[in-house]
């Protein structure tokens, strides 16, 4: 682990508990427009961008781009909602492991398919807004969400890192580990914290499968 500079880590699932509000405010929000989707279809799109994982919600018709925008519009409502009244907690261990790494040298970044507004409302909840982290990229920060390398990569523009070899990349989801392994890290790691069970995330690529990120230090005694 000698050459690891830069953490990216994942939001909700990984960090942040996931309490069902993504999906419940999917559900809700597609629910109003007058569609109805499986959990099989809102498992599917879990960890891409929320932009995306509404388009792909939709029916192709000609209306699709409008009902898209509209769409998200409510979902995004529906999901500072949810946040305000259930609240945001961290994963066990989070910031003390954000705290860690950086002692260690190591950079720490999240990325997330969250839009940046949403993104704000969390790290504000959490009173990881300020001098937590080094960088944070959201959905709408590139074209391309995951699997797309985008957000990691721009985590490793943000923090000054050159190498994907140095980088190591933590999610809960297929889409997270496939996003890893397309920007080609050095360490890309599944944790069993969030949407995806160990079943899914054993045939995603990855380098790691842990129970969460508070077992992330132990990496260090064993590789």
């Amino acid at each position: 682990m000698k050459n690891l500079k830069l953490v990216v880590f994942d939001m909700a699932g990984t960090t942040i508990k996931d309490d069902g509000q993504v999906p419940q405010s999917f559900t809700a929000a597609l629910a109003k427009h007058g569609l109805t989707v499986t959990d099989e279809q809102l498992t599917g799109v879990r960890g891409t961008s929320k932009r995306q994982a509404v388009w792909d919600l939709i029916p192709p018709t000609p209306d699709r781009p409008q009902r898209a925008k509209a769409i998200y519009a409510t979902f995004c409502e529906h999901l500072a909602q949810r946040y305000e009244t259930d609240g945001v907690e961290p994963i066990d261990g989070a910031a003390r492991l954000f705290q860690w790494l950086r002692e260690q040298g190591i950079r720490v970044a999240l990325n997330t398919g969250f839009d940046r507004n949403i993104t704000k409302l969390l790290l504000t909840a959490l009173q990881w807004d300020s001098g937590v982290v080094d960088a944070v990229t959201c959905g709408d920060d590139v074209q391309q969400g995951r699997p797309a390398p985008y957000l990691i990569f721009g985590a490793m523009e943000a923090t000054g890192t050159f190498s994907t070899q140095q980088v190591m990349n933590v999610g809960d989801t297929v889409m997270d580990l496939n996003a890893g392994y397309n920007a080609g890290v050095r360490w890309n790691v599944g944790v069993l914290s969030g949407a995806h069970e160990e079943a899914q995330l054993l045939l995603a690529p990855h380098t790691h499968l842990l129970p969460s990120i508070r077992a992330l230090p132990d990496m260090w005694t064993i590789s």
